[in-house]
């Protein structure tokens, strides 16, 4: 028999487990993996995704964010399960009853959703109370929030670009002139 050459280098890159060596989380991992194969369930399935992810792709929500998206209809009462970390906002005044799942809350958002009387529960919790995930909104931060992000796309000063060029300093003397100006050649 030979190698079969078509295939040799094929192989399959979605994560079966997470590449971090936390011994909590890979105890999650093998769990939903259970859940998911006795269940057969689609919430199982996208949690035990989540949790193989990388932590760019498991980006914070905030506090304000996840009381803005439990306030929607037919949300009230239901757990909001995150598989990330919730973070503080200060911008939201009045922090409403929340019953959340998440696999990190920051000391400061902790303090605030258990003094507006609601409650924080972890994902084995969370696997007893719904193992098939009923009255639960699985929620998830902005991918597209980070930083670096802004600088993907098209070339800045590309027709119809709106990418953010690497700039040293952003002062008079830095990317001012042509493309930026009608009086410099021509103003994208």
């Amino acid at each position: 028999m030979g190698i079969d050459i078509k295939h040799h280098h094929v192989r399959k890159v979605v994560r079966k487990n997470p590449k971090s060596d936390d011994i909590y989380l890979r105890l999650l991992v093998k769990l939903y993996k259970f859940l998911h194969r006795r269940t057969g369930c689609k919430f199982n399935k996208i949690v035990l995704k989540r949790l193989c992810m990388s932590r760019i792709n498991r980006p914070p929500l905030s506090l304000s964010r996840l009381s803005r998206q439990m306030k929607r209809e037919g949300r009230e009462g239901k757990v909001a399960v995150v598989v990330g970390s919730i973070t503080n906002d200060v911008r939201l005044y009045r922090v409403p009853k929340l019953t959340v799942c998440a696999l990190r809350v920051t000391a400061t958002a902790r303090a605030r959703i258990v003094k507006a009387g609601g409650d924080i529960i972890t994902f084995d919790q969370l696997a007893l109370r719904s193992p098939k995930g009923k009255n639960t909104v699985l929620l998830q931060g902005p991918r597209k929030g980070r930083k670096a992000l802004k600088h993907f796309g098209k070339a800045p000063g590309v027709p119809h670009s709106h990418s953010k060029p690497l700039v040293r300093s952003k002062g008079r003397k830095f990317e001012r002139a042509r493309g930026r100006r009608k009086s410099r050649g021509f103003k994208v």
